[in-house]
């Protein structure tokens, strides 16, 4: 019997997509001050909702969707190369990013007409935010035992039950939420339906979840007797479990898997001087071999993508090692930066940096599917279990 193995075929960047990479640093050098290192390693968790007014103004959200709806029809790699330069940059995208890299592709596969033609546009202008709301208390990162619960009533549904970790909701419009529509917590998942939710809607609050470093990025978000209206469903009653593994493969296999801690990496680099040491040279080559290699894993997987296939072991080996990697940065970084810094004065804004990193660090291992998940999911896609 043939085992099952991985597939990363080589795969290069289209020269059209190699063009759009000039235009966008060129924008981003004009309209991004001059940040520091710490402002720029935020990046896609910072939000900036004129930074995000801005992107759309060049049509650059949204960038592959149909034309009818506000987009330019260009292929995922034109997207691919954009998410790069502005994870490279540490530009404040996080206003848009979800919207535009699940949430808006969810909905123009699974939405209604009306749903498209009401929030797409929107989205691609910039003026649109989405949150996601999968995770829920007590439930760990098993995502099939939602309890949170959607009662058909007339002309839509009514929700009660709590979302959690819920990034960004107290700054969004929407939130893709995943819910049980049919059967008992004990079906898996079977019965498991995703709605639009407008979070402005009566009987939604949401509530802080102030993390490590003190800021407010995560949410609980609790639904007493929330009314949707049907036209708000995604597909079918019953499609979500489909519809939220698809949409995983997008998110765990990015950029931002990879380049969200690159300007440690980039501080280190800056801190050891024109001339390091050889520990240093040492050291700072297999960084940079470890990012090349992942990040050419993570372009294998876009062309995939690309080809419309559905390479969810691939997703998810570059996230499980870019998971590692961005872990292994930070306190590698520290500990030669503090010992080859070639300016002793120097030193503090990189070491600024290395802290957010840690601090950070911890949440890596749970956005997009936790490490025990993905490595449950690569070894049932081996024949390993």
């Amino acid at each position: 019997m043939t085992m099952p193995k991985l597939d990363f075929p080589p795969f290069r960047l289209p020269p059209d997509a190699e063009e759009l990479r000039t235009e966008v640093r060129a924008f981003l050098k004009e309209i991004l001050p001059n940040l520091s290192a710490g402002e720029r390693f935020k990046s896609w968790n910072s939000r900036s909702p004129e930074f995000s007014k801005a992107m759309g103004d060049k049509g650059w959200i949204g960038i592959t969707w149909p034309k009818k709806y506000g987009g330019a029809e260009k292929s995922f790699l034109h997207r691919y190369v954009i998410t790069e330069e502005l994870l490279a940059n540490g530009a404040p995208a996080g206003s848009h990013w979800v919207a535009d890299r699940q949430s808006g592709p969810n909905i123009l596969r699974y939405g209604s007409e009306e749903m498209k033609d009401t929030i797409l546009p929107r989205i691609v202008k910039g003026e649109c935010f989405f949150a996601i709301g999968m995770s829920e208390p007590d439930s760990g990162s098993d995502l099939a035992s939602v309890r949170t619960r959607a009662d058909k009533v007339e002309g839509g549904w009514r929700v009660n039950g709590t979302k959690i970790w819920t990034s960004g909701a107290h700054r969004s419009h929407y939130a893709i939420t995943l819910l049980r529509t049919s059967g008992q917590r004990e079906d898996r998942h079977r019965g498991l339906s995703q709605l639009v939710i407008d979070l402005k809607s009566p009987g939604i609050t949401i509530r802080p979840i102030i993390n490590l470093n003190g800021k407010h990025d995560w949410n609980e978000v609790v639904f007493r007797d929330c009314f949707v209206p049907d036209s708000m469903m995604l597909g079918e009653e019953g499609d979500g479990w489909l519809q939220v593994t698809g949409e995983l493969a997008y998110e765990r296999s990015g950029p931002e898997r990879i380049l969200t801690n690159i300007h440690v990496l980039k501080e280190l680099i800056r801190i050891v001087g024109r001339q390091p040491g050889h520990q240093a040279q040492v050291t700072i080559g297999k960084l940079a071999a470890r990012v090349w290699s992942l990040r050419q894993m993570s372009l294998s997987v876009a062309g995939m993508l690309q080809a419309g296939k559905s390479p969810a072991v691939e997703s998810s080996v570059t996230k499980d090692l870019g998971t590692h990697f961005q872990q292994d940065l930070p306190e590698i970084a520290r500990v030669l930066g503090e010992s080859e810094a070639a300016d002793e004065n120097d030193i503090q804004e990189f070491l600024d940096v290395c802290q957010m990193a840690t601090l950070a660090a911890p949440a890596y291992s749970i956005q997009g599917g936790t490490t025990q998940v993905l490595r449950g999911i690569i070894a049932r896609g081996l024949g390993l279990r």
